[in-house]
């Protein structure tokens, strides 16, 4: 592991002396081959001629894959690696999260903490947000079905209904609630006090500080006043359910994407205790291997291992750093396309093996351990 360690560290250095090299032209047309074609999807959506329920449901699930590949690009800018200049990252990095309906600053944070604490399950568990197994054998069976029930692959799209959709919505409502309730009895214990000082020392659960705050009223501003224009333009009737199904459905596929990428079979899972980076990287996390068009819709986000060694190179470089490496990559476990409903199987952390596993595993587990115990 040692040796491994160090090619790791050796190879991160090389990557990113040679790979962290963004390009504004190649992000530029990356960026216009995706809203482009979306935009168009939307004036064909809006043309009287297309009455046709099929038609509408194709379009309606390429605008979806527009939209993952939309989210892969707001997660590039929140890296700053999408472009080279730090204000075109910030600029776009915001429109895209308009478009995908969540608060990118924001988001950025959270998913920064995930890249501190990769392969770390005792601070950061998933999307899915998965239990120990000692924790689900202690669950009533009633309570055993609702946990595996909530992180069925089916309801992917309704956790993306909630994840972009619901969720940056109410947070906001609740977050301006909490801030006007602060600012109230922040005034009554101290009248001299002012509003900007008061807002200062804003916090909650869903609201980290005043200027996550900010980042998620203009998010919801800016996004509420393009629902209007577009609802004008297309129709309300047309719109509204169209976007709502696109956004589910790419929000769905997102984090079907993101889970099977550390949720797999014997993927690594440690604690605080023992824990290594560097296995995270190379036993915690996955090579999807997709085919050609999906990796473009998804902006080579498969390359997941390369990205977590070193988050700053563009996505459009991540394939090529993989093959000059190759050689230290041979253990990462690779996932094909008809493999991934097996791994949305894996959602228990067994902390003892440090790995994530299935219930069907746990359930071996469970029914070897009194033989065993017997001899």
């Amino acid at each position: 592991m040692v040796s491994t360690a160090i090619d790791l560290r050796e190879c991160q250095r090389v990557l990113a002396s040679s790979h962290v090299k963004p390009d504004d032209r190649t992000a530029s047309m990356q960026v216009l081959t995706t809203l482009l074609p979306l935009a168009g999807l939307w004036v064909c959506v809006a043309h009287p001629s297309v009455t046709s329920a099929w038609l509408l449901a194709g379009m309606t699930a390429l605008m979806s894959l527009f939209l993952v590949r939309i989210f892969v690009l707001m997660h590039d800018c929140g890296h700053g690696s999408l472009f080279r200049t730090p204000a075109i990252n910030k600029g776009v990095g915001f429109a895209f999260g308009v478009l995908s309906g969540i608060p990118q600053q924001v988001w950025s944070q959270h998913h920064l903490y995930h890249h501190a604490n990769n392969g770390n399950w005792a601070r950061f568990r998933g999307p899915l947000n998965i239990i120990p197994s000692t924790q689900y054998a202690a669950l009533t069976k009633a309570q055993q079905h609702r946990y595996r029930l909530g992180r069925n692959a089916w309801l992917a799209p309704f956790g993306g209904f909630v994840y972009l959709i619901l969720n940056p919505r109410l947070n906001w409502l609740r977050a301006s609630v909490g801030l006007a309730r602060h600012l109230i009895a922040g005034k009554i214990a101290t009248p001299a006090a002012s509003l900007t000082l008061l807002a200062g020392g804003y916090s909650a659960p869903y609201c980290s500080s005043f200027q996550a705050y900010r980042f998620m009223s203009w998010n919801n501003i800016a996004l509420l006043g393009l629902w209007g224009v577009m609802a004008w333009a297309v129709g309300p009737g047309v719109f509204f359910p169209l976007h709502l199904v696109s956004l589910s459905l790419a929000g769905g596929a997102a984090i079907v994407l993101f889970t099977v990428q550390h949720n797999f079979e014997r993927s690594y899972a440690s604690g605080d205790e023992g824990w290594d980076s560097n296995a995270a990287v190379l036993h915690g996390t996955s090579f999807l291997l997709l085919p050609p068009w999906a990796n473009w819709f998804t902006a080579n986000i498969a390359y997941h291992h390369i990205h977590h060694l070193c988050a700053g190179i563009p996505n459009y470089r991540l394939a090529r750093c993989h093959d000059e490496q190759a050689h230290l990559f041979s253990d990462v476990t690779r996932i094909r396309f008809s493999q991934i409903p097996r791994s949305l199987k894996c959602i228990l952390w067994d902390a003892h093996s440090r790995q994530v596993i299935s219930v069907q595993e746990h359930q071996r587990q469970v029914a070897v351990a009194p033989v065993a115990h017997e001899q």
